[in-house]
């Protein structure tokens, strides 16, 4: 469990949580690589597993013990909430550019902003509504755009529904990780979530599970990577800040999702894209407005 008393500055929180929205937005484009070699299901078996095959010496190697129910409990519902949430999301991802299925899934952080609030006991401020709100106006003014412009294929309307699904699920994991990283370190975060999430999956492999080529491998592996990373890091900066003031950052998404979108899967970058993106940029600017030190109790 952390402990230990210890002072930093109030910007290292933020930073670590946009790194590794960052990382996981690397993790999306070569997952929906791989979702559309192998499925969606599959990918994030295989994910998992290698996930697993990371994790686990790791957190054996920086003193591992086994966690106390309380964690236990939390780490078995978010890897349950993970399993269906990021299967749902990259299944969506078949079907829809990559920024616009990110920009969809941003209804979870206004969702999640008032389960802070029920769950966690945090009070709501002004400004991390406003910064909130203005990140969803970038993303209206995206999607309206691509709304206006493009009619949609019924294979893309099951994408749409599953990604809209997702970010139900993805409330509750934000409120979940915020407990997780308090009672448990990052490095048995990212453990057990890959361990729960393989054992949930794995329970239709013998059905559903599909043996990726060399090229979706090499997909799955660098996404497996990645997302180890960046729940270390997220798990880090969520320990260390409130969720209400952390949530607009998660906007900062839909700019790596467009960049990588056009890079790996040639989806054009248009005006609307980049005139929401500000907006969102603004909005995460003003979250990050705070100018006391945070103290907080830390294991690293």
């Amino acid at each position: 469990m952390p402990s230990g008393e210890k002072s930093h500055h109030h910007l290292m929180p933020f930073l670590a949580v946009a790194a590794g929205i960052a990382s996981f937005s690397v993790m999306d484009a070569l997952m929906k690589g791989a979702s559309l070699a192998v499925g969606a299901y599959s990918a994030m078996l295989w994910r998992s597993l290698i996930g697993v095959a990371i994790m686990l010496p790791l957190w054996k190697l920086t003193g591992g013990v086994w966690p106390q129910r309380a964690a236990m409990r939390l780490h078995a519902l978010r890897g349950l909430n993970g399993a269906i949430m990021a299967t749902m999301f990259f299944y969506g991802l078949k079907f829809l550019p990559l920024a616009e299925g990110m920009a969809i899934s941003f209804i979870a952080p206004l969702i999640a902003l008032y389960l802070a609030a029920v769950l966690l006991g945090e009070t709501i401020e002004r400004r991390a509504i406003f910064a909130s709100l203005l990140g969803l106006a970038g993303v209206a003014v995206i999607t309206g755009a691509r709304l206006g412009g493009e009619g949609y294929s019924s294979q893309a309307a099951w994408g749409i529904a599953a990604i809209l699904g997702s970010a139900v699920l993805y409330a509750w994991n934000l409120i979940l990780q915020r407990q997780q990283a308090q009672l448990a370190a990052p490095v048995e975060v990212a453990t057990f979530q890959a361990l729960f999430v393989t054992l949930f999956l794995g329970l239709l492999a013998p059905w559903l599970a599909v043996l990726p080529s060399m090229e979706a491998l090499g997909y799955v592996g660098g996404s497996a990577v990645l997302a180890a990373i960046s729940l270390m890091v997220i798990s880090w900066g969520y320990g260390r800040a409130e969720t209400q003031v952390l949530l607009p950052l998660e906007y900062s998404a839909f700019i790596w999702a467009a960049l990588l979108g056009w890079l790996m899967f040639d989806e054009a970058l248009t005006l609307p894209t980049v005139a929401g993106a500000v907006l969102i940029v603004i909005g995460c600017w003003i979250a990050t407005r705070k100018q006391a030190v945070h103290t907080e109790q830390t294991a690293l």
